[in-house]
């Protein structure tokens, strides 16, 4: 049998599990969010006042389009705010509003129960290696384009 053989479906399974328990999460504790959008939200609060919507776009591994998406309905939910830098009008400065800041106060908490659930019975040096692997496999796929496989 091939060590590599439904890895994919192990990386799928726990992404959906982190995600519908995420959302059910928000849910509980009555928080508009989807997942994107928390993700968008918290890069934007990490960024503080540089945050650039090409800058989360990158950061998160979203096309432009999509990032646009979830930041309009940021805006709509009166989260954010787009403004343009003042040295450079090319491109959106995206600004956390006061609700926005509220809704990370309350959220925060939870994010962090989630987190140190996720961490049970796993140790430091086992996460370290757990992202080196993440990593590692993201690079080898990364480079899949030029590699060909030989016929035995």
């Amino acid at each position: 049998m091939d060590r590599t053989e439904g890895f994919g479906v192990y990386i799928d399974r726990t992404l959906k599990k982190v995600q519908s328990t995420f959302l059910q999460a928000f849910l509980d504790n009555d928080i508009d969010l989807t997942i994107e959008q928390w993700v968008l939200l918290q890069r934007v609060h990490l960024e503080g006042k540089n945050a650039s919507q090409a800058d989360i776009a990158k950061s998160n591994f979203r096309n432009r389009a999509t990032t646009s998406r979830v930041i309009s309905g940021l805006c709509k939910k009166g989260l954010l705010k787009k403004q343009r830098f003042r040295d450079d009008q090319k491109r959106y400065k995206l600004v956390m509003t006061d609700e926005g800041q509220k809704l990370m106060e309350r959220v925060l908490p939870i994010i962090k129960d989630l987190r140190k659930v996720s961490t049970i019975n796993i140790t430091e040096k086992e996460f370290d290696i757990f992202y080196q692997v993440l990593d590692q496999l993201y690079d080898n796929f990364d480079h899949y384009e030029g590699y060909k496989t030989t016929s035995s």
